[in-house]
């Protein structure tokens, strides 16, 4: 099957861009890395008049560190940042989590804002951009808004996105030297969409006990979620605690059920993968404050 006809259109500046999209609005459709996109045209998911094609538009591409923050461009490919030693170090979480997105060949093509963009619930980088509590920076020809990400998306495949709002940049807090991060997930095979996904960032005290714990799920609801972990600050940092947090977890979480999974098998996923990548951030907090000892 192929798209149906369509007005292909391929600005010079970001201000065309933003200028086609207000005109154009619920009838064109934003082609980055066109890994999503491309097979949701050939299947007649999506039926724009207009697409609107923004992989080559300057100063969307680039990855900047701003004081205690880094910017990523909406077009960064996902390889590229893979590849970055900056996003190493100020965004482990991301580093670890990229290798999980789809398989080297679509890594290639697609591109940072554009998965955040999409929304899909079982997606990697959206759930590092929640537990990282970063920011999506949208932009319209009338004005520029910066949403948090954990208000960003409002279930799968929808956003908070206007019609003539385009993403153009990712804002994400560097991570604390002595953290440590951890990230996992389960799929029928690796690069296929994941049944469930978790991450994590946390910091210990002088005593190894939790400083400040950070953990979403993601593929497990509609959305990527940020879990709430206040309870568990000054607990000690080992298997215990991760067997609390996971079930603690278990109880709160409301699981979709597909053809995938159903929503009992998502939670007893959820829980073994909290109780794996807890204990494993934490060895990793522990190795940071050595080496910088």
């Amino acid at each position: 099957m192929k798209p149906v006809p369509f007005e292909y259109c391929r600005p010079d500046t970001l201000a065309e861009a933003l200028a086609l999209l207000a005109e154009r609005r619920s009838e064109a459709a934003l082609l980055a890395g066109g890994m999503s996109l491309g097979p949701m045209l050939n299947l007649r998911i999506v039926r724009p008049k207009s697409v609107i094609d923004i992989s080559r538009l300057p100063d969307l591409d680039g990855i900047a560190v701003r004081a205690d923050r880094l910017i990523t461009g909406a077009t960064v490919i996902q390889a590229e940042a893979l590849a970055s030693p900056v996003i190493r170090d100020a965004l482990p979480l991301l580093a670890l989590a990229l290798p999980w997105v789809g398989h080297f060949q679509t890594r290639n093509s697609g591109t940072l804002g554009g998965s955040v963009a999409h929304a899909d619930p079982s997606a990697e980088i959206p759930l590092c951009l929640v537990v990282a509590d970063a920011t999506v920076v949208l932009r319209s020809a009338r004005r520029e808004r910066r949403i948090p990400a954990r208000d960003f998306f409002t279930g799968a495949l929808s956003t908070v996105r206007r019609e003539d709002e385009m993403v153009v940049a990712l804002e994400w807090p560097r991570a604390p030297a002595d953290a440590g991060h951890a990230f996992e997930e389960i799929a029928q095979r690796h690069g296929d969409f994941a049944i469930a996904a978790a991450a994590c960032s946390l910091t210990l005290d002088g005593s190894g006990r939790i400083a400040t714990l950070a953990l979403g799920l993601g593929g497990v609801e509609d959305r990527p979620i940020a879990i709430d972990t206040a309870a568990f600050i000054g607990r000690p940092a080992d298997g215990e605690t991760a067997r609390a947090i996971a079930g603690s977890i278990e109880e709160s979480i409301d699981p979709m059920e597909d053809h995938a999974a159903s929503a009992n098998y998502r939670r007893a996923l959820a829980r073994v993968l909290v109780e794996r990548i807890v204990p494993r951030a934490a060895g990793a907090a522990r190795s940071a404050r050595k080496g910088a000892a």
